[in-house]
């Protein structure tokens, strides 16, 4: 085996690890976040009984992106169970973005169109209705 050949193996092992450890990083803040969550708003709603008799929808505040952060970093427990849910959801499109800059770095263009394509139908899908963000 030549030396770029090893070289390269040992790189694409470290950018699988690095991948690896930003989806465990991403998904451990964002239990994290949401146990926290559900912390703060057991403690002051859990004694609350519960009335399950009128449907009540989302609030306002939290069908947008400003408003569950805007609530989460007013310590309301509902707004930062949803300010988790936001980073688990951010968490795999991260990974696809981090995957373009790897390819990028071993200049590797087809997979770098593909990975695109796919951050671009994972940003429409999120971004594309309008009404989350």
């Amino acid at each position: 085996m030549t030396q770029t050949a090893t070289h390269r193996d040992l790189t694409d092992q470290q950018f699988e690890n690095m991948i690896g450890n930003l989806l465990r990083i991403g998904v451990s803040l964002s239990a994290f976040v949401v146990a926290l969550g559900g912390v703060v708003y057991l403690a002051r709603h859990g004694h609350s009984p519960a009335d399950y008799h009128v449907f009540r929808g989302e609030p306002s505040e939290f069908k947008s992106v400003s408003g569950i952060i805007h609530s989460a970093f007013t310590f309301h427990g509902r707004g930062i169970i949803q300010l988790g849910l936001l980073l688990l959801i951010a968490t795999p499109v991260a990974r696809v973005a981090f995957a373009i800059w790897g390819f990028a770095a071993e200049h590797d263009r087809l997979y770098m169109v593909f990975t695109g394509i796919v951050l671009v139908v994972l940003l429409y899908s999120l971004l594309g209705s309008g009404s989350a963000f």
